[in-house]
C-alpha cells in the first residue's frame, strides 16, 4: 500500500489547489493595521514546500476576525506569499461563527478526534444527541461551502490537482464529483483510521456520507498501513455497492476506483539543520534548566488526551519507586503546548496531567530535586533547544497518525539520545526497529523501557540514534509530496 514515485518526480509545475481547515496565513488586526503571520501545525509546515515548486491555490476556513474580514472584502482569492518571498492565491471561506463552531469544536473536535483515537469511555460516552445531529448538519455544511470555493478556482486556474487535507473536510471529495470538477483528487487523512468497529460510535449517516466521501477521491492518503487496511474494511463494512480489492488496495463504488495508499510524512531535515544554529534555540538553550541532571528524559506534546501524558508520568513515578538510585540524578522535562482548551475534555485533561505530575513531585523529591519539570506554553525554539539535549525521548501517545517529534528530534539530538516509542504511533511503523517500543497502556512496560534506555551501552545508543537520524533524512517531507503527486498522475487513476 505504500505511495510510488521518489523523492523528486521529474514533471515541471503544476496547477495545485490545496485545501485545509487552517490556511497557511492568519491574519490579524493591530494598531498599525492588518498583520499576516504564517499558520501553525505541522500540516501547514508540511503542505508550504509546494508554494516554491508549483502554482499553489490554497483554499482554507477564515478562523480569525480579520481572516473573516479578508473573506469578506475579496470575492475570491487573494495574492499572497511565502517567508521567501514565493507567490501563491489564498481564498479564505467564512462562515457563521457559532456554524463554524459547531463544525469544528463539536463534531470535528472531539467527535471524530476522539473516534480515531479511541478516546471515548463508551459506557458513557459518546451519546448522539441533538447537539451531535446540529453538529453533524453544521460539518456537512461547511465541507459543502468549501467544496463550492474549490470548484470555483478549480475553474478559474484550470487546476491539474486538487489535495485535500484531513478529517475536518472528509465530505469534499465527493461534492468536488458533484459539482464536476474534473481534476484528480487526492484526499489525506493526518490522524489514524481506526478499525471498522470504532465507527459504530458515529452516527449511520454520518459514518456512510464520510465514507462516500472520501471514495469521490481518485487516492486516499493514510500515513501507515494499518490504517490504509482499516478504511478498506471500513468501506467492506458500511457502504453498499463497494467493492474493496485489498490486494490492489483498490476500492469500486459509483463508478470509480479509488486507490488506497500509505504515505508516511516526514519532516524537512534541512529546516531541523538551520533551527539547530538558529540564535533563538540558542538562548532558549541558555535557561532551559537551572540545574543539569545526569540523565534528561524529555517529552514534548500537545495537551491533547491521545497523547497519554497522565500515563507517562506514572510510569516515570514507577520507575523511581523502583530504582531509587536514580534519585537526584535523571529529570523528566516535559514541554506541553495548550491543547484546544475551549474544548471541555481538553481542559479536563490539562488538569489531570497537572495533578499526575503533582504526585509523582510529592512522592519523590527532595529540596534540590523535582523528578518531573512540567511548563506548559507554547515555545518552539525551547523545545527545539530541548531536543539537542535530550538522553532519552518518550513518546508514548496512545495512538497518533505519524507523530513528527519522533522524527523531528533525533534529527538535531547532540547526545545519541535514546527513543521510547508507542507502538501506536504511526512512525513505530518506519523507526520502530531503532526505538524501544512500549504497549503504552503498559506503566510497567514504560517503566522497564526508561530504567534500559537509561543503562543503555553507548554503541547500542548510537547505532540506534544513527538509524532514525538516517532513515529520516532518506525520507524527508519532499517525498511524501513527491509519492503523492505521482500516483495521481498514474495511468487508470479515478473516474473515466
Amino acid at each position: 500500500m505504500g505511495g510510488g514515485g521518489g523523492a523528486t518526480d521529474g514533471r515541471m509545475r503544476r496547477r495545485l489547489v490545496v485545501v485545509s481547515n487552517r490556511g497557511p496565513i492568519v491574519y490579524a488586526r493591530t494598531d498599525e493595521g492588518r498583520t499576516a503571520r504564517r499558520g501553525g501545525g505541522g500540516l501547514v509546515t508540511a503542505l508550504s514546500g509546494l508554494v516554491p515548486a508549483h502554482d499553489v491555490t490554497w483554499i482554507a476556513a477564515a478562523i480569525s476576525d480579520e481572516d473573516r474580514v479578508v473573506a469578506q472584502e475579496q470575492a475570491g482569492a487573494v495574492d499572497e506569499a511565502d517567508r521567501l518571498g514565493h507567490r501563491f492565491r489564498l481564498r479564505l471561506v467564512a462562515v457563521e461563527r457559532a456554524e463554524y463552531d459547531r463544525y469544528y469544536n463539536v463534531f470535528a473536535n472531539p467527535h471524530l478526534w476522539f473516534i480515531q483515537h479511541g478516546l471515548w469511555n463508551h459506557p458513557y460516552t459518546p451519546e448522539l444527541n441533538a447537539g451531535i445531529v446540529g453538529a453533524w448538519h453544521s460539518y456537512r455544511h461547511v465541507n459543502e461551502r468549501i467544496a463550492d470555493a474549490v470548484a470555483e478556482e478549480a475553474e478559474a486556474v484550470g487546476a491539474e490537482a486538487v489535495l485535500v487535507q484531513d478529517y475536518q473536510l472528509y465530505l469534499v471529495p465527493r461534492l468536488l464529483r458533484d459539482r464536476g470538477v474534473a481534476a484528480p483528487v487526492n484526499h489525506f487523512t493526518h490522524i489514524p483510521w481506526p478499525g471498522p468497529d470504532a465507527w459504530r460510535s458515529a452516527r449511520r449517516e454520518a459514518r456512510e456520507a464520510i465514507l462516500v466521501g472520501l471514495l469521490g477521491a481518485n487516492v486516499v492518503g493514510f500515513h501507515t498501513r494499518r490504517s490504509a487496511r482499516n478504511f478498506l474494511s471500513a468501506c467492506e463494512d458500511y457502504i453498499s455497492g463497494a467493492h474493496v480489492d485489498y490486494r490492489h488496495a483498490e476500492v469500486e463504488y459509483d463508478g470509480r476506483t479509488t486507490r488506497v495508499r500509505a504515505y508516511p510524512i516526514s519532516v524537512d531535515p534541512l529546516e531541523f539543520d538551520a533551527l539547530a544554529d538558529d540564535s533563538r534555540v540558542h538562548e532558549a538553550a541558555e535557561t532551559l534548566l537551572e540545574v543539569e541532571p545526569e540523565r534528561l528524559i524529555l517529552r514534548v506534546d500537545r495537551t491533547d488526551p491521545s497523547k497519554n501524558i497522565v500515563r507517562g508520568f506514572t510510569a516515570f513515578g514507577r520507575f523511581l519507586d523502583q530504582h531509587p538510585e536514580w534519585h537526584g540524578r535523571v529529570v523528566m522535562l516535559a514541554l506541553l503546548d495548550p491543547s484546544r482548551q475551549e474544548i471541555p475534555e481538553y481542559a479536563e485533561y490539562l488538569g489531570a496531567v497537572h495533578r499526575a505530575a503533582r504526585a509523582v513531585n510529592d512522592a519523590h523529591a527532595r529540596d534540590d530535586w523535582n523528578p518531573i519539570d512540567l511548563r506548559v506554553s507554547d515555545n518552539f525554539p525551547r523545545a527545539v533547544a530541548a531536543y539537542k539535549r535530550y538522553d532519552v525521548l518518550l513518546v508514548n501517545a496512545i495512538v497518533d497518525g505519524m507523530n513528527l517529534i519522533a522524527k523531528e528530534a533525533p534529527l538535531v539530538n547532540e547526545r545519541d539520545g535514546v527513543v521510547i516509542l508507542s507502538e501506536n504511533a504511526g512512525a513505530h511503523e518506519e523507526l520502530g526497529r531503532h526505538a524501544l517500543t512500549v504497549n503504552p497502556f503498559d506503566v510497567e512496560e514504560t517503566a522497564a523501557a526508561i530504567e534500559t534506555a537509561l543503562v543503555m551501552p553507548e554503541v547500542d545508543r548510537v547505532a540506534r540514534a544513527a538509524g532514525i537520524r538516517d532513515h529520516v533524512r532518506a525520507h524527508d517531507v519532499r517525498e511524501w509530496i513527491a509519492n503523492q503527486l505521482a500516483d495521481l498522475e498514474r495511468r487508470g487513476v479515478g473516474a473515466r
